[in-house]
């Protein structure tokens, strides 16, 4: 059996080609409301949720886990030692993520570009292990909603 992380980069990795299908892309159930922003879209914070713990699985390495291996969801997008290390080694291979939720390391235009085009505000491509993502823009912006909406730890 393979372990979940690998399994979790494979789905992100087939996802990487495009947008969500349309039934995806968008939700506009009037339960869905949860934007706690203005300016937001309705339905964009629960659709980015449903994005970043579903379908990208962004917790698997932006989240810590606790002593026995499980995230801790108290530290949710807080940032966290990268979880695996490559075959061989690889001087370029980050040893940490970031902080994603609340504060993202970037403003919401960066990480929208990041999101839909797989490259960083430095205008390079991002290193392995995070995936490049082709995100179309309202998926993107959903993601950064959620990921805005939440409380970042001290």
């Amino acid at each position: 059996m393979l372990p979940r992380s690998i399994v979790a980069a494979t789905i992100v990795l087939a996802l990487m080609s495009g947008g969500l299908p349309q039934t995806f892309a968008q939700n506009n159930d009037p339960q869905h409301k949860t934007s706690q922003h203005p300016g937001e879209k309705t339905g964009d914070v629960a659709r980015g949720k449903y994005l970043v713990e579903s379908v990208a699985m962004c917790g698997q390495c932006h989240t810590p886990r606790d002593s026995n291996g499980n995230l801790d969801r108290t530290r949710w997008l807080q940032g966290a030692p990268v979880p695996w290390l490559p075959a061989k080694p690889d001087p370029d291979w980050p040893l940490s993520v970031p902080r994603i939720g609340g504060t993202p390391p970037t403003n919401d235009a960066g990480m929208i570009t990041l999101l839909t085009t797989g490259v960083w505000i430095n205008g390079k491509h991002l290193r392995l292990p995070m995936p490049q993502f082709r995100m179309d823009r309202s998926d993107a912006e959903a993601v950064v909603a959620y990921l805005r909406s939440l409380t970042p730890k001290q």
